[in-house]
């Protein structure tokens, strides 16, 4: 069976209400055939994300409808190592000891991208067999700022990785740290690599199909439309940051698939005392 992701506006109910409802879920699910997998909530922002595995999208809600009325706003079709890659689990979690029913995970996500800057004429130049030492030493950085971050790789983009963060500030820490660890590389190599990184945040199912789906696509228009050795980063993590000290030169762009201009602001990972 397919598997969904649905998305519900609970402005206003508690952690509590969220996780009786997903058992009251369960307990009726066998009678429609569906499975209901997990589910998310945030808060703050007055959310939630269910997974489930049913014939279609109106049995599910049909779920929803009978067990307690919550509906869902919208609901989109999604791959299961998706899911995972993004937000890091398919399944409920075992709830860690001294855990109350607030600390549920709000699905909300930073999503980061890294791409080499010019690859193509670096290829060219130096060949293949060197051009895939350089993407090795790429990747190798990358992932070891992840791993000190909290990011989980969601991809390999063959001259880029993008990666996911539950939190914006470990998103933000971990591309100022890409770029020290790469300006501290060129230091000691004849053959620099110059990355450009773009991040952006937001829900798992917004106003797309795919999952993160405008999240994903202006991180990559920022990362496409960075200058070398730079930091783009959206209005989103701007507001979410909460330390406007380190970002500077908004300027807004148009970017393709965005029909309004786009606040962008470039992040001063230089002066930013990671040395």
């Amino acid at each position: 069976m397919p598997i969904f992701m649905d998305r519900h506006f609970l402005e206003g109910t508690t952690a509590a209400d969220v996780a009786q409802a997903h058992r009251m879920d369960l307990d009726i699910q066998d009678k429609y055939g569906v499975k209901f997998l997990t589910y998310w909530f945030d808060q703050r922002r007055g959310t939630a994300f269910c997974l489930v595995d049913a014939p279609d999208a109106e049995t599910a809600q049909c779920v929803h409808r009978e067990a307690h009325g919550f509906v869902a706003g919208e609901i989109v079709e999604v791959a299961l190592s998706a899911v995972e890659a993004f937000l890091g689990r398919i399944h409920d979690p075992d709830p860690a000891p001294g855990q109350s029913s607030s600390d549920v995970d709000p699905g909300h996500r930073a999503i980061l991208f890294t791409d080499i800057v010019g690859s193509t004429a670096m290829t060219s130049r130096l060949g293949d067999r060197i051009a895939t030492e350089m993407v090795r030493a790429h990747d190798a950085i990358v992932r070891r700022c992840l791993s000190q971050n909290s990011g989980r790789e969601v991809k390999h983009t063959g001259d880029g990785i993008m990666a996911a963060f539950a939190a914006t500030t470990a998103a933000v820490a971990c591309a100022m740290a890409i770029q020290q660890e790469f300006e501290r590389y060129n230091g000691g190599n004849t053959e620099p690599i110059h990355i450009r990184i773009g991040v952006d945040c937001g829900e798992p199912v917004e106003d797309s199909n795919d999952l993160f789906g405008s999240t994903v696509q202006l991180a990559a228009r920022l990362c496409a439309a960075a200058s070398s050795d730079q930091i783009l980063v959206s209005e989103n993590i701007f507001r979410e940051y909460g330390t406007a000290d380190l970002f500077a030169h908004a300027t807004r762009r148009r970017f393709k698939g965005f029909s309004k201009p786009m606040l962008v602001f470039r992040c001063n990972w230089e002066n930013a005392g990671l040395h």
